[in-house]
């Protein structure tokens, strides 16, 4: 499977999604835009984006991050989408999903930031890619916002402080604003970058400190992350 992953940061790797692309023998592409690198031109070479998170919002413009172009990126989404590539958005990558599929983006009721349980909903829980794999189990999140809906999408996840947690479109494509994808390397690098903007936020209910962020075990969640991936990349390579 090609697999392309849209990085906005450094401090914001795709974790486990890389780890599992890399262990299935995935042909991997990088468009690491914080470091000057072009979206791809076609979307030929491409089975499965992924679009990563990042600072920024759909909203941000390029006077404010010269790197990040929005417009591009969803561009690059609906092309993918219009031509049966699978789609999944994570974090502000799955708010670009929904803008790209003409719904807006919109702020979570609460900033999560830490390892809090999602619950699936009956839609989720009957889900082929999600079946089986607990009606409720803890995953990393860091987000202030969360992805748009469309008349089509599903909510297949909610948590206590965010009601649009996972998201399909439609078969191959997903939303994404918990991170699944979350390592000790990941959170790491987010805390280094982050350390001022959790000590303000010290007194939210859904926002954890590093030393708690730091203790958590995010290897079930990896799993469960790779038992999807490995699911859904199955049903696309039998179409």
């Amino acid at each position: 499977m090609r697999t392309h992953f849209v990085v906005h940061e450094a401090f914001e790797a795709p974790g486990a999604y890389e780890d599992w692309a890399r262990a299935r023998g995935h042909e991997i592409g990088y468009s690491r835009i914080h470091e000057g690198d072009a979206l791809p031109a076609s979307v030929d070479g491409i089975d499965l984006l992924i679009v990563m998170g990042g600072p920024q919002q759909p909203s941000t413009t390029t006077e404010e991050y010269p790197y990040f172009d929005a417009a591009a990126e969803k561009a690059l989404i609906a092309a993918c989408i219009e031509a049966g590539k699978a789609v999944i958005g994570v974090c502000l990558g799955a708010q670009l999903v929904g803008e790209a599929l003409g719904a807006a983006f919109d702020s979570s009721p609460h900033t999560e930031i830490g390892a809090f349980p999602v619950a699936l909903t009956l839609a989720g829980r009957r889900h082929p890619f999600l079946a089986g794999l607990g009606d409720t189990f803890d995953t990393g999140h860091w987000h202030n916002d969360m992805p748009g809906l469309t008349n089509d999408a599903t909510v297949l996840a909610t948590s206590a402080g965010c009601p649009r947690q996972i998201v399909a479109y439609s078969r191959y494509v997903y939303g994404f604003q918990c991170h699944m994808e979350f390592t000790p390397a990941c959170i790491d690098a987010l805390i280094e970058h982050s350390e001022k903007e959790l000590a303000e936020l010290i007194d939210r209910p859904y926002v954890q400190q590093p030393d708690q962020l730091r203790a958590s075990d995010y290897t079930e969640m990896n799993a469960k992350l790779m038992t999807f991936l490995d699911r859904l990349a199955a049903d696309y390579a039998s179409r």
